[in-house]
């Protein structure tokens, strides 16, 4: 039976990212996302946000170090992923979205945005 994990959002950074390597040497990103709703009750306008967390490997974690910060608008595609731990013999899970595919959408009127594939997922189904 087919399957689809796929999730497409934009947002603005809330800090610049993180990256570190995991012991195998690869590159990994983590930053967060603030996607808001406004909408009108009444006379009054309101708005929630809800915060995102992201994980970028390998070529992709590295665009996203050398040219995202606090702030920077991006469309983002993505896979949702859950892991699970443990905390004080507690088993939690925590959600987050792997990055596939972004763009930069805070450009210079003459410039088009810049876009970045992980490679390695690209062809990711399910």
């Amino acid at each position: 039976m087919p399957a689809l994990n796929r999730v497409q959002l934009i947002g603005r950074l809330g800090k610049d990212p993180e990256t570190r390597f995991t012991p195998n040497g690869k590159k990994v990103a983590h930053f967060s996302i603030a996607v808001s709703q406004r909408w009108k009750s009444g006379s009054e306008m309101k708005e929630y946000t809800e915060w995102i967390y992201i994980e970028a490997w390998g070529r992709l974690a590295e665009v996203c170090e050398q040219y995202l910060k606090k702030g920077s608008l991006i469309y983002l595609e993505g896979r949702l992923k859950t892991d699970k731990y443990e905390d004080k013999g507690e088993t939690k899970y925590s959600t987050k979205v792997v990055a596939l595919l972004l763009q930069f959408l805070d450009k210079k009127p003459a410039e088009e945005p810049m876009m970045a594939v992980d490679e390695e997922q690209a062809d990711y189904e399910a």
